[in-house]
């Protein structure tokens, strides 16, 4: 009998090696981030940026710097952790001083979160949308497997980004935590597993069964041999026999005594309650406290602290309130909303950024999914986009026409490239085709649309007779479940009504008029019945007060909060310092995190 030679202990699963026996590993992506807004800076300190690093994105690319001094500014990414970590690894590996993650626990409702509606404390629970549905199937579609695959996939980056004397905490619980801990042992080494620290807390809900699970575990490794860590200090009630020495201890708020003692590895810190000042609706949130004792503990002032799985941004609040540079990235587009807001909350909040993949993750799907990769391939692969795009609206290809590519009952209907926005120009295009052959109706499929066209061309078309409707591509389009499960839906673009005035001494003031959201289906009828007016639909509104065609700067904002449910819809008034053109954006952001966003020109005398 031949003998087995074994060379290590390891967790194995069914998927996690090829059939040669190669450890199966995803490939490597690496796409440019698309910055999409830029908060707490001022456009006078980016312009002075521009003059001395070139373009924004050239400072992205290679002139930010590690401080805030040398131009650093937080961000807060939308899109998939995978893609997002894989893109981050050409600036970024070797330089994440801590992570801490919270991924899903073995749950659906991890994605879920509650909401409230307009000013009246109306209540809507907002279930996980097709690309959170994704986003669980395929972290528990095969069950532990397919957990055990995604978490694997995602430490392997995260030990890549991390620096020589970073360190990672992952918190679990009872229902994998025994899994990932052999998982870290393996990517991190044993020898790097620093601790297994309980988070103990006081919650509802009680078993005469089995001991009542109220504890989770955070799994604390390091990189390498020396390793940021300050001792953190707890209050100790405990008296020896003879009481605390004269010097040794102190007074509480109650006149009880105390002396200072070191945090050990049980932590009892109380959950968030529904009650509390913190809850921000999201299921899975976690305490500040929790978090401060993360941060203070390994990493020091002006270091940088990721979280890849934030939720509601609780790591993100509290590396700011601590002086810490941050990165976030989320799937969930309420997620980074929420996290957004939370952040303007935070009294003289560092300047940071929203940032997606945008059109290169859409490229990038593009040429996986219908191959671009030879030139002679390429229009191949144009037409089978369109055809995919327009079986999905369920509308059939035409022939013969330059601009127009498929038809849908009465009406014709033109698709949007994945990379760039439907131009003006471009629907200008399609209507003078929908007259040459009489058409009556012309509807326009779009990931993004260029600034201010809605009411432009709307109208446009209706003084030629033609109907003309705009919708969006979702997002969706890009997971293959939600196009086998036909869940796919394309809404019209919101409707955004302004009015710009004008007063004394250069000043604008803008004010909302009306806004229309597309996809109201998705709340109950018994919440939709009772909403009375338009502005319920709107949770939070900005103004670009000089827009120049590229991020939007958060120049003037008002949003509603657990606390003050009302909002402003009529803006400060804006001085501007010379006379002359300037474009206003406007952006809207209604209950479910979705962005409308509108331009509009005034003359300034």
């Amino acid at each position: 009998m031949s003998k087995i030679e074994i060379t290590k202990t390891e967790l194995v699963w069914p998927g996690k090696y090829n059939e040669d026996g190669a450890l199966k590993e995803l490939p490597r992506v690496n796409l440019p981030f698309q910055v999409i807004e830029t908060i707490n800076e001022t456009r006078a300190t980016r312009e002075t940026k521009k003059t001395k690093a070139g373009t924004f994105f050239e400072i992205w690319e290679a002139k930010e710097g590690d401080t805030f001094e040398e131009g650093w500014k937080n961000k807060l990414i939308w899109g998939d952790n995978l893609l997002v970590m894989e893109s981050l690894l050409e600036k970024f590996a070797g330089k994440i001083d801590l992570i801490y993650i919270d991924p899903p626990f073995a749950t659906g409702a991890d994605f879920n979160f509650t909401t409230e509606v307009g000013d009246g404390g109306l209540e809507v629970t907002k279930e996980q949308s097709i690309i959170e549905e994704k986003a669980y199937r395929d972290t528990w579609g095969k069950g532990t497997e397919s957990y055990l695959i995604m978490i694997q996939n995602r430490l392997i980056l995260m030990k890549e980004l991390l620096s020589n004397t970073g360190s990672i905490y992952v918190h679990v619980d009872w229902h994998i935590g025994h899994y990932v801990k052999l998982i870290m042992d393996e990517i991190f080494g044993r020898s790097n597993f620093q601790n297994e620290i309980a988070w103990a807390y006081r919650t509802q809900g009680a078993t005469k069964r089995r001991w009542s699970r109220k504890h989770d575990t955070l799994l604390f490794y390091t990189k390498g041999e020396d390793w940021v860590f300050n001792v953190q200090l707890e209050r100790s009630y405990m008296l020896h026999k003879y009481g605390f020495d004269k010097d040794d201890f102190k007074i509480d708020e109650e006149g009880k005594q105390y002396r200072d003692a070191i945090v050990r590895d049980v932590w009892e810190i109380p959950a968030i309650q529904s009650a509390t000042y913190e809850n921000l609706g999201f299921r899975t949130q976690k305490p500040e406290k929790l978090l401060e004792r993360i941060i203070s503990g390994s990493s020091n002032e002006g270091q940088l602290v990721a979280d890849f799985f934030p939720g509601s941004g609780t790591t993100l609040a509290v590396a700011e309130k601590l002086g810490r540079r941050w990165i976030g990235c989320d799937l969930s587009r309420w997620a980074i909303h929420v996290s957004r807001k939370r952040l303007l909350e935070i009294e003289n909040c560092n300047p940071f950024e929203v940032l997606n993949l945008g059109k290169y993750e859409r490229k990038y799907w593009q040429g996986v999914t219908f191959g671009d990769k030879k030139k002679s391939d390429q229009q191949l692969a144009i037409y089978q986009y369109l055809a995919f795009i327009l079986k999905l609206y369920g509308a059939e290809p035409i022939s013969g026409m330059q601009h127009l590519h498929g038809k849908n009952g009465k009406a014709v209907v033109h698709v949007g490239a994945v990379d760039a926005p439907v131009t003006i120009d471009e629907i200008n295009a399609c209507l003078d085709e929908c007259m040459a052959i009489q058409q009556k109706e012309l509807h326009i499929l779009g990931w993004e649309w260029e600034m201010g066209l809605y009411d432009l061309m709307t109208d446009a078309a209706k003084g030629r007779g033609i109907k003309l409707v705009l919708l969006n591509i979702p997002r969706e389009v890009m997971e293959q479940q939600a196009v086998d499960k036909g869940d796919i839906q394309f809404f019209e673009l919101a409707y955004l009504e302004v009015d710009i005035k004008q007063e004394k001494g250069r000043k604008i003031v803008v004010s909302l008029k009306d806004f229309v959201i597309p996809n109201t289906e998705l709340i109950p009828e018994e919440i939709r019945s009772k909403i009375k007016k338009w502005s319920d639909y709107i949770d939070y509104w900005a103004i670009d007060w000089d827009f120049q065609n590229d991020t939007f700067m958060n120049g003037w904002v008002t949003y509603r909060t657990r606390k003050d449910r009302t909002l402003a819809l009529k803006s400060d008034a804006h001085s501007y310092e010379k006379p002359g053109k300037y474009t206003v954006m406007v952006k809207v952001v209604d209950i479910f995190g979705n962005d409308t966003s509108q331009a509009f020109e005034v003359e300034v005398k």
